[in-house]
C-alpha cells in the first residue's frame, strides 16, 4: 500500500495561518526592491525557511507509525518541484523524486539555476521531470536532465502536449489534467 503525506507550506492551504506565503513575500520584495532582489529572496527562502520546514515534515513522516522509511519518495510542483530536488539532495533515504514544472516560471534566475544544478548533482534517487510543452519554460527540466545524464544518474524528462491555451494553464496541468499524466 501507499501512504500519501502532503504538507502545506507556510501561508497556503491548511497552513494559511502559519506565516506569509512565499509568493506574497516575493511580490512585496519585487515591488519594494526590484526583480533581482526578489530573485535573491526566492533562493534564500528555498534554501532556508522552505527547505527547513520540508525537512521537518520529513522527520514527522518518518516518525509516523506504519511508514516504511526505506520506501519514501518526494513529489513537488513549481516551487515545490524545486524544493523536492533540494529535499532529495539532503536526504539519501529518498528512493524517488518527481519534479512537476520546477523552476519553469523563474529559470531566468541564475542563482536558482546554480542551486538546482548543485542539488541534482547530490541526488542519489532517480528523478523524473514533468512539464507541459506550453509551460512558462521547459528549459529547467531539459538542463537538469542533461546534468543528470552527464553524471550518469537515472532520470527521465517527460514533456506532455500543451494543456490549455496559456502558459499558466500549462504550468498547472498537474492539477487540471491528471488523466493526461497519471
Amino acid at each position: 500500500g501507499y501512504i500519501f503525506f502532503a504538507f502545506f507550506r507556510r501561508g497556503e492551504g491548511l497552513s494559511f495561518d502559519k506565516g506569509i506565503h512565499i509568493g506574497q513575500l516575493l511580490d512585496r520584495e519585487r515591488v519594494a526592491e526590484g526583480v533581482e532582489a526578489a530573485n535573491r529572496l526566492q533562493v534564500q527562502l528555498l534554501k532556508t525557511r522552505e527547505l527547513d520546514d520540508a525537512l521537518r515534515a520529513m522527520v514527522v513522516l518518518k516518525a509516523t507509525s506504519g511508514i516504511d522509511t526505506s520506501r519514501i519518495g518526494v513529489v513537488g510542483h513549481s516551487f515545490g518541484g524545486s524544493l523536492a530536488l533540494l529535499i532529495a539532495s539532503r536526504d539519501t533515504a529518498i528512493k524517488a523524486t518527481v519534479n512537476f514544472a520546477g523552476g519553469a516560471g523563474s529559470w531566468n534566475n541564475l542563482s536558482l539555476q546554480n542551486t538546482l544544478i548543485a542539488a541534482v548533482n547530490q541526488l542519489t534517487s532517480p528523478v523524473m521531470f514533468v512539464y507541459a510543452s506550453n509551460d512558462y519554460s521547459i528549459e529547467p527540466g531539459r538542463a537538469l536532465a542533461a546534468e543528470l545524464a552527464r553524471e550518469g544518474k537515472v532520470h527521465q524528462f517527460k514533456i506532455f502536449q500543451p494543456f490549455g491555451k496559456t502558459s499558466a494553464e500549462g504550468h498547472h496541468f498537474i492539477y487540471s489534467a491528471v488523466d493526461k499524466w497519471d
